[in-house]
């Protein structure tokens, strides 16, 4: 009986944590004009709103230059500036592609190489707003010495407020927020001791990867 309580005890935890990471994520749009930063990241995914909107901030004068973390290597550079709607030369002068990435932890360790390459202490980062937690959780456990500001972008597939009323909505979620609780796991374990070596940005000469710094 003490087993059946305790699991159900801690189904209720996890089911209002659930409750509240998801109400997190609807307070979130709509995004509200962010403080300049020195760069822009955007962080690719299955909206190309995340491009636009991280290429706008940048028209706006909100970043002096922007990369976009997570591009398919078989995707060309051209091919993401008619995604962007960018201005041809603001795209050729102050543009930066990531091909290296594939998941979160890799788009917050090239953001972090890219901003310090290019001595930059604060960021705005871009991505959906189901992501946006997760995603400036690693950013800042990557770069914990930069001010990080997030610009969520609706996710066109996904109602953050009614996201329990499909099942691909639900599924999405809780797939989310499973992820955010490792991240945030891994990273109260991580606290506890000595900052592991390579857990950065890595020891790569950024300055080769990014010839603008």
């Amino acid at each position: 009986m003490k087993g059946l309580a305790a699991g159900i005890v801690a189904l209720m935890i996890w089911t209002a944590g659930l409750l509240a990471f998801a109400d997190r994520i609807a307070r979130l749009s709509p995004a509200p004009t962010p403080t300049p930063a020195d760069g822009v990241v955007a962080l690719t995914g299955g909206s190309d709103l995340r491009l636009r909107a991280a290429t706008s901030l940048l028209e706006e004068g909100m970043g002096r230059r922007l990369l976009v973390s997570g591009v398919n290597d078989k995707v060309s550079r051209e091919r993401i500036w008619s995604v962007t709607g960018a201005a041809k030369p603001l795209f050729d002068c102050c543009v930066d592609l990531d091909f290296d990435a594939t998941d979160t932890i890799g788009n917050a360790r090239e953001a972090a190489r890219w901003a310090r390459a290019m001595g930059y202490h604060s960021l705005i980062l871009v991505t959906a707003d189901y992501h946006t937690p997760r995603a400036a959780l690693e950013l800042k456990a990557v770069m914990p010495e930069a001010r990080i500001s997030v610009y969520p972008v609706v996710t066109p597939d996904l109602d953050a407020r009614h996201w329990p009323d499909t099942s691909a909505g639900a599924h999405r979620m809780v797939a989310e927020y499973m992820k955010y609780l490792a991240a945030l796991g891994r990273e109260g374990v991580i606290a506890l001791g000595p900052r592991p070596h390579g857990h950065g940005a890595g020891g790569q000469d950024p300055g080769a990867r990014y010839p603008h710094a």
